[in-house]
């Protein structure tokens, strides 16, 4: 009977331990959201170059997404889920443009900490022409990765 009862405070001590370690939650680290990356280049020099200033807000959302925003590259479009067209208005330098994408969307599974993403595939889009030039679609395949989706040339 003694013998039980030194090594019950010692039972006691595993039993605790082993259910802390064991009811941990798992965390998320991945990106959850999937943006559409756009990289801007100088319709002159068909190089890579950031504007000096980029204003993005996307028609019927409140806020800005990027206000004055200097050396910015690359852009990151927020595309609507809820629908099949996300329509942005961007000021390069001064001067705005108005950006409308087609897409489509389906749940994507990340991770099970991390739960369900929406991925896109862009279509088709249309722009103004008031500072942008040509938009070029790279990767019609909006995901959580880091991957330039179109380019942008002003």
């Amino acid at each position: 009977m003694k013998r039980l009862f030194y090594f019950f405070p010692v039972l006691v001590l595993i039993y605790y331990s082993l259910r802390l370690v064991s009811c941990t939650p798992a965390a998320c680290f991945e990106e959850t959201n999937a943006y559409l990356k756009a990289s801007f280049y100088i319709n002159s020099t068909k190089q890579k170059l950031a504007p000096d200033s980029v204003t993005l807000s996307g028609l019927g959302q409140t806020g800005k997404i990027y206000e004055k925003a200097a050396g910015l590259q690359p852009a990151l479009f927020p595309l609507n889920s809820s629908s099949d067209r996300s329509t942005f208005v961007i000021r390069i330098n001064g001067i705005s443009d108005t950006i409308e994408f087609n897409h489509s969307g389906f749940p994507h599974l990340i991770s099970k900490e991390c739960g369900y993403s929406v991925y896109h595939t862009l279509d088709n889009h249309a722009f103004s022409q008031n500072n942008i030039d040509t938009i070029l679609i790279i990767n019609r395949n909006i995901t959580t990765v880091n991957e330039e989706n179109i380019r942008i040339f002003y």
